[in-house]
């Protein structure tokens, strides 16, 4: 993958691959917060995310943990020529419903390796 639009920094980067991405785009994701210290990604309620009702589906809750570490992972890094990154491992703990609300994802940087880069994240609701 090459530089969308000349961005030179990691943040610039996420800045314009999440608006640009399908999946991003079908969960509406937004960045609203993309520093090298911290990332906040925002995921509006749409009722067809949801499990039942208006519970919204683990699956959605997951892929918004999973794209707000990567912007965390990306928004701090140094851009390489050619951009690459895979999701090799993420645990989960669910400890309440998301119920017809927004929730934001925060995610940081605990340890910046060679290649790997271990992040944690967390998602709430607005």
């Amino acid at each position: 993958m090459s530089l969308p639009g000349g961005a030179q920094t990691g943040a610039e980067v996420m800045a314009q691959f999440i608006p640009a991405s399908p999946f991003a785009a079908k969960l509406g994701v937004v960045a609203e917060v993309l520093d090298g210290d911290e990332v906040r990604l925002r995921m509006p309620f749409d009722p067809t995310n949801v499990t039942l009702g208006d519970m919204v589906h683990g699956g959605a809750i997951a892929s918004l943990a999973d794209m707000t570490v990567m912007a965390a992972a990306w928004a701090g890094a140094d851009v390489p020529d050619s951009l690459r990154g895979v999701t090799t491992s993420m645990a989960m703990q669910f400890l309440a419903p998301a119920q017809s609300t927004d929730l934001i994802g925060v995610g940081r940087v605990l340890r910046r390796g060679k290649t790997p880069v271990n992040c944690d994240g967390r998602c709430h609701n607005t």
